[in-house]
């Protein structure tokens, strides 16, 4: 009887740690809420909050990738790279070659980087922070060679409607496309064998090799999965912004790590979640509106969220500890 309640103590427990984000946005939101009711329309109005979830929907598809990678014991810094060199790629083809050719083109950006970080941390043995890190910078460099620093606007109101600055009545397509790629990770994480996998290797790759995991293989899919993530939200950003440019996406896999170490992904691999990070994604737009409404400049807005993420590392690490 002890030894139940016991273990019916801990559930709880873990179940109101693995909720706390999810509450945690709720108080925020209250706080938020009520302080900054009289500035413009205030924060809780309908405009605002839509705005909010644009801003953030990017950040949330990024996270599902990145929680992946996390998740694996891994972690993709090359994803704001992949996000401007997929913008300009899609811009440009799309103004030659019309639109499926620019999506093919686009997601093949991701295909390839994904890959190339696959093959150096899982084929090659490097460690996925110098791997990924390395490929952020090569890539940063080709968004900048492509065009000499210049934008490729996009003309296709097709394509800015469908891919990013579009309504489905009320809803912007942007919210539409994060839920979408929510629900596929999260079922893919909690529901497939491949989510089981994934975390397996995070917690214990050594194990997971000798229970008969594929460790190298899972990984380099994990890395894939991960840069077309990037690349579709590089499509979105274009449709949204109207055209390609190197600085889309700059400084995004911080946000995307943040939000999802919020959410409850461990930065030290084996636990991660899908539905946290999109909540650790909306916190995040929710503080960058609430300073900018607060009247603080950008340096302190940097400040506030570096904070937030170092309370976030601590966090997820004294949740390993327990």
């Amino acid at each position: 009887m002890e030894n139940y309640l016991s273990q019916n103590k801990k559930k709880i427990i873990e179940s109101i740690r693995n909720s706390m984000v999810f509450i945690a946005l709720i108080v925020l939101f209250i706080i938020f809420a009520v302080t900054l009711k009289d500035v413009g329309k205030g924060f809780a109005d309908q405009g605002n909050l839509w705005n909010i979830i644009r801003q953030t929907a990017l950040i949330a598809i990024l996270g599902v990738g990145m929680s992946f990678s996390l998740g694996a014991g891994q972690i993709d810094l090359s994803q704001g790279s992949i996000v401007a060199v997929t913008s300009l790629v899609t811009a440009l083809v799309l103004r030659s070659y019309g639109l499926v050719p620019a999506l093919i083109a686009g997601l093949g950006v991701g295909v390839f980087v994904g890959a190339l970080n696959g093959i150096l941390i899982a084929y090659l043995g490097m460690p996925a922070f110098l791997a990924t890190l390395g490929t952020q910078i090569v890539f940063g460099g080709v968004a900048r060679t492509i065009t000499s620093l210049k934008s490729i606007p996009i003309v296709d109101e097709f394509f800015k409607i469908v891919f990013g600055g579009g309504n489905v009545g009320t809803i912007p397509v942007l919210v539409i496309w994060m839920f979408a790629i929510i629900i596929f990770g999260h079922i893919l994480l909690v529901k497939m064998p491949f989510g089981r996998k994934v975390l397996a290797i995070g917690g214990n790759a050594k194990s997971a090799f000798y229970s008969g995991i594929n460790v190298k293989r899972t990984i380099f899919i994990v890395m894939v999965f991960s840069g077309v993530l990037a690349a579709f939200a590089g499509i979105l950003w274009a449709g949204r912004y109207g055209g390609g440019r190197y600085s889309i996406g700059e400084g995004a896999e911080v946000s995307a790590i943040a939000a999802s170490v919020l959410g409850g992904t461990s930065i030290m691999g084996g636990i991660a979640s899908i539905l946290g990070a999109t909540a650790g994604a909306i916190m995040i737009g929710m503080i960058d509106s609430a300073l900018v409404m607060y009247g603080l400049d950008v340096y302190q807005q940097m400040i506030v969220r570096g904070i937030v993420i170092i309370i976030a590392v601590a966090t997820t690490h004294k949740r390993r500890d327990i």
